[in-house]
């Protein structure tokens, strides 16, 4: 249902998160509190969460995670913990560690990142199990282990500079651009993990590298934080909402800033990892040639195991079907073979356009299909109209002589039910192709 809570909230009282669940809860993270850990461990037993958010001055807190680890297992439980204690915790026992309470649209785009990766972790063991059980094991998804990669763009004052020693300290590769056009220069000739951005009197200059990373689809995902003066400089939602990953002031200690972006750093070379795992699946022998993309048999073995995961993890799952659309457009096109030249671009396309964790097939010449886990039939019908809107506005060529036609389709979609297989929700996403449409 769509008023479920998604985020546990762990604390004793509401003195240091309290302002921030209510500001998650006005932008539809809705949270549950429980005052205890035995109370939380009760609570997602019977609620499928997805991430939980922790007062670290609870006494035991780090065994209180581990035991909230262990309690959703296999479900992968993304963890953000908030309070001065959490300096002396256990590396790499919480995703995200803070001295004080974010602002709600930074943890909820925090949020979102830890539970979509989480996601795709999942992802990964399944489809390494698809892979294997028909011979063909895939990468495993390792992770780059030379050192984070960092471009600190600004003016070297005095905050900054000592924000990059204190990134050097965490064993950072920092490199220094001092416009915004040397930042751009390096981040086309080389790949970073993360980019801090000094803004100081003059903002601009830190908004336009943001705005040219969120336009590039190579450096979309690459994190861009926001080192401000001082706080209460900006409105730090409309920061959030045009793309940076996490905004600091001056004022907050540098060794946690520091901490902050190699969190983010390191998060972005596991989903490049993640990524780079899932997408190696394209090369084996057991996907479609000309896309790319799983055949109708290696989509049904996979969603079978898809579907059981998805039971076991108490996650929702959904499935869309996209169907080239009859136009008038599409039939000329097939009269001299243009249309079959243009599948496999239109593939590649729908390859590119779903989420890491989303599983696309082709299952004839000119119908699609896409498994997304974690997802209601509602989203789903958003994602799938999305990418089928995106391949419209491409045009494809004709032949000599003659305009270049556009393919449009009609989209199905079917959310698993409990006790239903996945050959019944394909079928009925299937028959669900073009309803919306009529």
């Amino acid at each position: 249902m769509a008023s479920d809570p998604r985020i546990l909230v762990v604390a004793p009282d509401d003195g240091l998160v309290g302002p921030l669940c209510q500001g998650l809860d006005a932008l539809g993270w809705r949270t549950v509190t429980a005052r205890s850990l035995a109370g939380a461990v009760q609570v997602l037993i019977d609620w499928p969460l997805e991430a939980v958010i922790l007062d670290a001055s609870l006494t035991d807190a780090q065994e209180g995670v581990r035991a909230m680890h262990q309690t959703v297992s296999p479900r992968r439980l993304p963890v953000m913990a908030i309070g001065a204690a959490t300096a002396d915790w256990e590396p790499g026992l919480s995703d995200i560690s803070m001295s004080h309470a974010p602002h709600a649209a930074q943890a909820a785009l925090r949020l979102e990142n830890l539970v979509r990766t989480a996601i795709a972790e999942e992802e990964v063991s399944l489809r390494e199990a698809t892979f294997a059980a028909r011979g063909e094991p895939l990468a495993l998804a390792e992770i780059e282990a030379t050192p984070l990669r960092v471009l600190a763009a600004g003016k070297p004052d005095r905050y900054f500079l000592a924000l990059s020693n204190a990134l050097t300290a965490l064993g950072c590769d920092v490199v220094a651009a001092p416009t915004p056009y040397t930042a751009f220069d390096y981040l086309h000739e080389r790949p970073f993990d993360a980019a801090v951005l000094w803004g100081a009197e003059d903002h601009a200059p830190a908004l336009s590298i943001a705005s040219g990373m969120k336009r590039n689809t190579r450096l979309y995902h690459v994190p861009a934080v926001l080192y401000l003066r001082g706080s209460g400089e900006i409105n730090l939602a409309e920061l959030y909402n045009r793309g940076f990953a996490d905004v600091a002031a001056a004022d907050t200690p540098e060794e946690e800033t520091a901490s902050r972006i190699v969190a983010l750093a390191r998060a972005h070379r596991r989903h490049v990892a993640i990524r780079r795992a899932l997408e190696s699946a394209r090369g084996s022998g057991l996907t479609d040639p000309s896309t790319g993309l799983f055949t109708r048999e290696l989509f049904a073995s996979h969603l079978a195991r898809v579907a059981e995961g998805a039971r076991m993890r108490r996650r929702p799952l959904s499935v869309a079907v996209l169907r080239v659309a009859e136009t008038e457009a599409v039939v000329s096109a097939r009269e001299g073979g243009w249309l079959d030249r243009a599948l496999p671009q239109i593939g590649a396309m729908v390859s590119r356009l779903i989420r890491t964790e989303d599983t696309a097939a082709r299952l004839s010449a000119d119908v699609f299909a896409l498994a997304l886990p974690a997802t209601r039939g509602p989203a789903a019908r958003i994602a799938a109209d999305r990418i089928a809107a995106v391949i419209s506005c491409t045009a494809f060529d004709a032949g000599p002589d003659r305009s270049p036609f556009v393919v449009e389709f009609e989209v199905g979609v079917a959310e698993v039910m409990p006790g239903e297989s996945p050959a019944v929700v394909l079928e009925r996403a299937s028959a669900d192709v073009g309803v919306s449409q009529r």
